[in-house]
């Protein structure tokens, strides 16, 4: 049985009846409708508390580094304000430091105060430490009276130092803070402590001065690309995503200082109980949906899904497939009452088919024997006539005197070798003889070289397999269908190659035709075949039939064409 693309039945079939349109026209578009809510508005509301959560790190990230920087101004001033102190007095240093002593408060390392030369003059605080502190480098950059702030990391802490130059006896003073100590008490009180949080202070150089025992989280958004964005602007917030969770992430920076202060939590976290309630609200119209979806599936399930069943079971019984029919699709009563209309139709055109067969082999049968009787007729009468009349052509040439007769003759006798040599070609067609002593693989051999030798198109013959004998029947069918097939990508194929494939495989044989000619559509039924005038195609159809053989057709415009014949347990 060919297998060609079965036709589709017209969309207007599938909606027809009020079970479908109920469907189509009302339950889907409501049920799509209510989808589109529930999941625009939850999209929307999640934008929305998005924003919210970002504009308020933005805002709390701003104070928290103003109060920051109003911490740093005010240091900043007091050194200021001691180094006047030390110019405009003529006190000692340590008479300078003991009327300081009520504002040593606002520096946990305490004071110091530093020759031209870098030597310490005097102190309050840890002793260690400014003895041990090199003072040249805030010499060098120390050129005005203006104060200077430095980050300081030492002893696995971070220290700040406040410095001012007291320009008329050329006194450095320096004061410290430790910056654990006073952004655990400015930013804890400024800004959320939600266990999600991490709140971060870094330089310019992306270092992380607080807090010093940073999580892996806190060290992989130091190196990623996300903070360039916080050093080139003053303050702002953007969203980044990390194994899957969103975090919001507000910045600014921190005045007086050349710091930033971040901070970064997911923003799903953030949202209050009451904001997680109206989220999901819109899905109470879910249980809608699924009824909604419920009702779909019960009309795909039992209407369209056997409806597409029953339309390709309809359109096998075009070629000949009556079995298929005999399945049931299940579905709606009507469905089932339909199909058993198409069953008992499909057994009339069965019994109609048979006859037709059993005509159509006789008049094969018979077409068979008509041509074997010309061939006879052809090579035991006409063709010995003609060599006989080829024989006295040649004696009267020896007989000739005249020039132009013997010119004549041997133009008699060059139209006879053509007409002889026609005369044994259609001979050869109408009765394969070496079908008959050699074998299909010979005969088909000796088919591709005659019709390349006529055509002139390169058409090469493979065999693969072991070849065995088939019955004479089978084998002159599939010879038969073969000639028909080359004759027509000779014909009409305009093609400049073809190839003649025969494969032995028990219990199969499967004979293939291709060429690289210009390709035609593909007939969706066998009644198309005689409509758009392919009756060779038709005639191979029927003659694979008769053996029940399965022959299939793959072709397109301007791809060539592969004709198939699949014979199964071949005898």
């Amino acid at each position: 049985m060919p297998q060609f693309r079965l036709p589709s039945l017209p969309r207007r079939v599938m909606w027809k009846g009020s079970t479908l349109q109920l469907l189509g026209v009302i339950i889907f578009p409501l049920a799509l409708f209510v989808l589109i809510i529930a999941l625009g508005s939850t999209w929307l509301h999640q934008r929305e508390m998005r924003a919210m959560v970002g504009e308020r790190d933005e805002v709390a990230v701003r104070a928290a580094a103003a109060a920051l920087g109003s911490e740093m101004h005010y240091r900043l001033a007091l050194v200021q304000s001691f180094a006047l102190q030390v110019e405009q007095s003529h006190r000692s240093a340590e008479q300078l430091l003991a009327a300081f002593q009520p504002l040593l408060a606002n520096f946990d390392l305490g004071l110091a105060l530093y020759s031209q030369e870098g030597s310490l003059l005097a102190f309050r605080g840890d002793e260690n430490f400014w003895k041990s502190l090199q003072v040249e480098q805030f010499r060098e950059s120390q050129q005005s009276a203006l104060p200077r702030v430095y980050s300081w990391r030492a002893n696995e802490r971070t220290l700040v130092l406040f410095s001012a130059l007291a320009e008329s006896s050329s006194v450095l003073i320096v004061a410290g803070i430790t910056l654990q100590r006073l952004a655990d008490r400015v930013l804890m009180n400024a800004l959320p402590t939600e266990r999600e949080t991490q709140i971060r202070l870094i330089d310019r150089q992306k270092t992380i001065l607080y807090p010093l025992s940073g999580s892996e989280l806190q060290i992989q958004a130091v190196q990623t690309e996300e903070l360039e964005r916080a050093l080139r602007e003053p303050s702002g917030t953007f969203y980044a995503r990390r194994q899957g969770i969103e975090y919001v992430i507000s910045y600014s920076s921190v005045p007086e200082v050349d710091w930033v202060l971040i901070m970064e939590e997911p923003w799903q976290a953030v949202a209050s109980p009451i904001l997680e309630t109206t989220r999901i609200a819109p899905l109470v119209l879910v249980p809608l949906l699924l009824i909604s979806l419920s009702a779909l599936w019960f009309g795909a399930r039992q209407i369209v899904q056997p409806l597409r069943e029953l339309e390709k079971k309809s359109a096998s019984l075009a070629w000949g497939d009556f079995r298929g029919i005999e399945e049931t699709v299940g579905g709606i009563e009507e469905i089932r009452r339909l199909q058993a209309e198409l069953r008992h139709m499909a057994g009339k055109v069965q019994m109609a088919q048979r006859s037709l067969r059993d005509y159509i082999g006789a008049i094969t049968s018979a077409q068979e024997e008509e041509r074997r009787r010309i061939a006879r007729e052809l090579h035991d009468d006409t063709l010995q006539s003609i060599i006989a009349l080829k024989q006295r052509v040649q004696l009267a040439q020896k007989n000739a005197l005249d020039q132009a007769a013997l010119q004549s003759l041997q133009e008699l006798e060059t139209i006879a070798d053509k007409t002889i040599e026609n005369l044994r070609r259609t001979t050869r067609a109408l009765r394969p003889l070496y079908l008959e002593e050699l074998g299909l693989v010979t005969a088909l051999e000796m088919l591709a070289r005659e019709m390349e030798s006529v055509s002139g198109i390169e058409i090469s013959f493979r065999k693969e397999g072991l070849e065995r004998r088939l019955s004479a029947a089978v084998e002159l069918t599939l010879y038969r269908i073969a000639q028909e097939a080359l004759s027509n990508v000779v014909r009409h194929a305009q093609a400049t190659q073809a190839t003649l494939r025969i494969h032995y495989q028990d219990p199969t044989v499967t004979l293939q035709i291709l060429d690289d000619g210009k390709g035609f559509d593909v007939p969706e039924t066998l009644t198309d075949f005689a409509s758009a005038g392919h009756f060779g195609l038709l005639g191979m159809y029927e003659r694979a039939d008769l053996i029940g053989a399965h022959l299939s057709i793959e072709s397109a415009p301007g791809r060539g064409t592969k004709l198939t014949i699949r014979l199964s347990q071949a005898m």
